[in-house]
């Protein structure tokens, strides 16, 4: 496996065709049922759906969200374009990172983001949506 270096040259436009690649695979899992330590169409829980979709390009992540929320570098919201991570804590009255997802999409006011939830499998959906919103925790850019 290699490790792409960070393209610096991305800032705003169209994604690269690397990071194009990575949301296009990790969208084929749309609707693939929620299942703990999955990373295959029968079935995929968050950080699989991320590592196994940056691993089409030959990209080597850490397998855990835990680990993930550490890679790459932190940036600010308000700078997330398509291929960031984004963050969440979902559990009531805790900080603590235990969710994932890939931005699909951003412009300024509106961040897309796929990701499997426990409840409805790999899904996208909005950062602006309450639940997200207040469960977002950070961002982090690793190609």
């Amino acid at each position: 496996m290699t490790k792409v270096s960070t393209n610096k040259t991305n800032t705003n436009s169209s994604p690269s065709k690397t990071i194009a690649s990575i949301i296009d695979y990790a969208q084929t899992f749309e609707g693939t049922r929620y299942k703990y330590g999955g990373t295959t169409k029968r079935g995929m829980d968050c950080s699989g759906l991320v590592v196994t979709a940056f691993q089409k390009e030959n990209i080597s992540l850490p397998r855990t969200t835990a680990a993930l929320k550490n890679t790459g570098d932190w940036i600010d919201v308000k700078d997330v374009k398509e291929g960031d991570l984004l963050f969440f804590a979902t559990k009531k009255n805790s900080r603590k990172v235990n969710h994932v997802g890939i931005v699909t999409k951003s412009r300024p006011g509106f961040v897309e983001f796929i990701h499997s939830t426990t409840s409805r499998g790999v899904i996208t959906s909005n950062l602006s949506e309450r639940y997200w919103y207040l469960a977002y925790v950070q961002a982090r850019r690793v190609i």
